[in-house]
């Protein structure tokens, strides 16, 4: 288990502490990188539970998202609007919800990354 980025844990707090989702942020974790923007857990995890009750296949699963976030410094990056990097391209291309946990992150930079073609 490594140690998390204590720099990383203040930003992440700070998001938290101030319900902002204006944050962006990339990281590479686990050969991907991520970029996106930062998102409060309980705001993350009401737009996921949302998304979930909307679902005619997935709807049952929202349930375990109204649980509250726990308590204590974070442990867990939560973006939205976010993409995975792909060659020359972000997948999904709107962006999606992602959770990576701040100990697997091996590098990240303030900011968003995106592609053209031109």
């Amino acid at each position: 288990m490594s140690k998390p980025d204590e720099l990383l844990v203040a930003v992440a707090a700070l998001v938290e502490s101030g319900q902002s989702n204006q944050m962006s942020l990339t990281v590479v974790t686990g050969g991907a990188v991520i970029t996106g923007r930062l998102a409060p857990e309980a705001v993350w995890r009401q737009r996921v539970s949302e998304v979930l009750t909307d679902s005619d296949r997935l709807g049952e699963f929202s349930a375990v998202f109204h649980t509250p976030a726990p308590n204590g410094p974070p442990t867990h990056l939560h973006f939205h609007v976010a993409r995975i990097l792909q060659g020359t391209v972000g997948i999904p291309e709107t962006g999606g919800m992602y959770r990576v946990a701040i100990e697997d992150v091996g590098a990240w930079t303030v900011g968003d990354f995106s592609y053209s073609d031109r």
